[in-house]
């Protein structure tokens, strides 16, 4: 008998053990997507680290260090929650919104969560405006939700209620307006709100050289599922910002692009 025809005698392997298999891959793939290229990565492995040095000493029973890293494993849980706040809620946020659910299967979920058809968001008028600030050097953040409505952050702000245009997104940004500051919230084509307060991101591999607005762009898109754009004061470049990932050196031809694939359905 070969060893090959001993194996199913000890190995018992379902159909949904491996669907089991590659359900774990799939999340620890994802996890490790939220956390890489941070300083999560590296309190993820140091916590490896002392996980493995304890199951060593507690098989060469060291009785006293094992007693005092067992009570630090038993409050393993509560402290990996508190560590990866930030990287969990990412992850749980992504879960919920519609860029987890694959396109094919949104009818399924659809008698259980309702969606909201996408709208088609007017591009022309933000991309000109864009182009426009860029090219006089006047510095803006613009922020378009989609399923997440920022209503928190619609109140740090000025309510506007207007028909997204160019003209009106340059005269916020004017650097002698009083409404310069802080960011644009559009939503369903409207300028809800300007001069919003939002959330600045703290990771530690963010750019030194960029200023507030940069770090607010991506604090945004950490905290939500919405796109954030900033033009640089300094440098006029346009930046595009997205699930916590920046994009420097944006042509507004590229700008019309990306915003085209995340608002016109395709």
């Amino acid at each position: 008998m070969t060893l090959f025809a001993l194996i199913p005698a000890f190995i018992n392997i379902r159909f949904l053990d491996i669907i089991d298999i590659l359900l774990v891959a799939f999340i620890l793939y994802r996890l490790y997507y939220l956390i890489r290229g941070t300083g999560a990565i590296y309190i993820f492995l140091g916590i490896l680290s002392i996980y493995l040095f304890w199951w060593i000493v507690r098989v060469f029973e060291m009785e006293l260090l094992s007693e005092i890293l067992g009570q630090f494993m038993s409050v393993g849980v509560l402290a990996l929650i508190i560590v990866f706040q930030p990287e969990i809620r990412k992850f749980l946020l992504m879960i919920g919104t519609r860029s987890f659910i694959n396109k094919s299967s949104k009818s399924f979920f659809r008698k259980f969560w309702q969606f909201d058809d996408q709208f088609s968001l007017n591009i022309s008028p933000i991309v000109n405006a864009c182009e426009k600030l860029s090219q006089t050097k006047t510095g803006a953040l613009i922020v378009i939700t989609k399923e997440n409505n920022l209503e928190y952050y619609l109140e740090t702000g000025e309510i506007i209620d207007a028909k997204v245009s160019k003209d009106l997104l340059e005269s916020i940004f004017y650097k002698n307006s009083p409404l310069h500051d802080g960011a644009v919230i559009i939503t369903n084509n409207k300028i809800v709100a300007a001069r919003c307060v939002l959330p600045v991101s703290e990771s530690p591999m963010f750019p030194a050289y960029l200023g507030l607005r940069h770090r607010a762009a991506l604090g945004i898109t950490e905290h939500s599922d919405a796109i954030a754009i900033v033009v640089s004061e300094q440098t006029g470049v346009i930046s595009w910002f997205k699930d916590s990932n920046m994009k420097k050196n944006i042509k507004p031809v590229q700008l019309k692009e990306h915003l085209a694939k995340e608002f016109m359905g395709n």
